[in-house]
């Protein structure tokens, strides 16, 4: 059974939603997964001001190192002009040891993302998380078009083939329709069968 570690980061409340759907991906297919969020950094503030919602429907993430217990790791995060934000950025900046060490050489990886709009950066966020990943040696899995419903223009729709996204709107009024949410359980589940094989 593999064990994979789903760690995320949300403003207001649309990656923790996908935070559980792609657990519930990891669960369905057999696996065991944990779900954690990493620390809001900005001062109160500026969070206030800019309607953040506070989490804690997650434990916190307590230190970098917990990243090498799992077999595979999925992180999420919502865009910052295209990149992930300063809260995920700061956390990944801690993990110098473990890249020296190899620790996370062999494990799988994968990413989720949210944004306002269609074009709003969802595959450059996603490619800043993958880029964590590769560099500290994990396999990386993506939303492969074994998922069908990220294709067509029908309607608002989320998923890339580089991870599970959704579409949150100028004012965070969309939340995860049901294909973004299949996407993101998709992909737990890819992540999940994927590091169990790779551990058998």
């Amino acid at each position: 059974m593999a064990r994979i570690l789903v760690l995320y980061y949300s403003s207001y409340g649309h990656l923790a939603i996908m935070a559980d759907a792609v657990a519930a991906g990891v669960r369905e297919a057999g696996h065991d997964c944990d779900v954690m969020r990493v620390a809001e950094t900005a001062p109160p503030e500026v969070a206030a001001a800019a309607g953040f919602r506070k989490d804690e429907s997650h434990p916190e993430i307590s230190a970098i190192g917990q990243l090498a217990e799992y077999d595979g790791i999925v992180i999420g995060a919502p865009t910052r002009f295209g990149r992930m934000p300063s809260q995920m950025a700061s956390f990944l900046d801690q993990a110098g040891g473990l890249w020296y060490t190899d620790a996370l050489v062999g494990k799988v990886g994968a990413a989720f993302t949210s944004t306002a709009a269609q074009h709003g950066g969802q595959e450059t966020t996603l490619f800043s998380i993958l880029t964590n990943l590769l560099h500290f040696g994990c396999t990386v899995v993506g939303l492969d078009y074994g998922f069908k419903a990220q294709n067509g223009v029908d309607v608002v729709r989320g998923g890339s083939p580089y991870g599970a996204t959704t579409i949150a709107n100028n004012d965070g009024s969309r939340m995860p329709s049901e294909v973004d949410l299949d996407g993101a359980k998709y992909l737990g589940r890819r992540v999940a069968e994927t590091a169990a094989k790779l551990t058998a």
